[in-house]
C-alpha cells in the first residue's frame, strides 16, 4: 500500500508533526527497509524520536513492538485506532 501524503487533505495528521503524535496513539509507520516500496506498518506508539517538531519525511517513532520508522499517518490517539480528541 502506497500512501500519498502530499494530497492528504487533513495534512496534520500526516505524520509530520511532533505535537499530533503521543505515546499510545495508533500510526501506521514506514520502516527502513520498505522506505523504496512504501509498505506501512500499523502500531502503537511507545516512543517519540525525533526531537525536532517537525520533519518533512515524518517523525521518527519506536513502536511497543520495537520497530522504528517514520509516521505516514496517524490512525487514532487513544490506542485503539479511533480518535477521541474531538
Amino acid at each position: 500500500m502506497v500512501i500519498l501524503i502530499e494530497n492528504r487533505p487533513d495534512r496534520k495528521m500526516n505524520g509530520t508533526r511532533r505535537d499530533t503524535i503521543r505515546p499510545g496513539c495508533t500510526v501506521d509507520i514506514i520502516l527502513k527497509q520498505d522506505q523504496q516500496s512504501g509498505k506501512v506498518s500499523r502500531g502503537i506508539v511507545q516512543d517519540i524520536l525525533t526531537n525536532s517538531p517537525v520533519h518533512p519525511h515524518g517523525i521518527k517513532v519506536r513502536l511497543k513492538d520495537g520497530r522504528i520508522g517514520r509516521v505516514a499517518r496517524i490512525i487514532g490517539t487513544d490506542g485503539t485506532g479511533t480518535d477521541q480528541r474531538e
